[in-house]
């Protein structure tokens, strides 16, 4: 088994993350865009696909329940969550506009959507960016070393250094838990 070798591995790239000043600086970024959003009475949504699905959901919930804190609600939700609205439009019309049309029904200007791709080349995700756009809304995205085609739709984009799908991951919902733990003391620090 190579379980010490996986764990150096992820221990590795978050090092590379903790000496990319660009990367902490898009995170700073990211928290700030957020937080301003709330403030001016905006939501965040999140989408993303498979394993991002489920690190989407998890986040929107550390904003709309709790993190540390006890304190009120944010206005947060996972795109996917609701599987009728999903599963009619990918029969229907087509996968790669799922996202795209939930935004258009719930997102505003003002408001930000985060997408997660691990490769950065989704198009539901590409499509649900570039409508986010298109509403004066702000876009945040988090990828892989590969995901550059997400760059001209995101307001901020930070690229794990990294192709392996799974160490991208945990570094995403590290990443996530920052930003949360964050807007949550912006937000909510007496």
């Amino acid at each position: 088994m190579e379980v010490r070798k996986q764990i150096e591995k992820s221990m590795e790239l978050q090092q590379k993350l903790l000496a990319d000043e660009a990367i902490l600086s898009s995170l700073e970024d990211c928290i700030q865009l957020i937080a301003d959003a709330y403030r001016a009475d905006g939501k965040v949504l999140f989408c993303g696909n498979g394993g991002s699905a489920a690190d989407a959901q998890h986040l929107s919930a550390e904003l709309s329940g709790c993190f540390y804190m006890d304190r009120d609600p944010l206005n947060a939700e996972a795109l996917h969550v609701n599987s009728s609205f999903l599963t009619a439009t990918a029969n229907d019309q087509s996968y790669d506009k799922v996202y795209k049309r939930m935004v258009q029904a719930i997102g505003r200007q003002g408001d930000v959507l985060v997408a997660l791709s691990t490769s950065g080349t989704s198009s539901n995700i590409l499509n649900a960016l570039k409508t986010a756009r298109e509403l004066n809304m702000k876009t945040i995205g988090m990828t892989g070393s590969d995901g550059r085609r997400m760059a001209e739709y995101c307001d901020v984009l930070i690229r794990v250094p990294s192709a392996d799908t799974p160490r991208i991951q945990e570094l995403h919902i590290l990443l996530g838990h920052i930003i949360c733990e964050n807007v949550e003391a912006i937000l909510f620090r007496k």
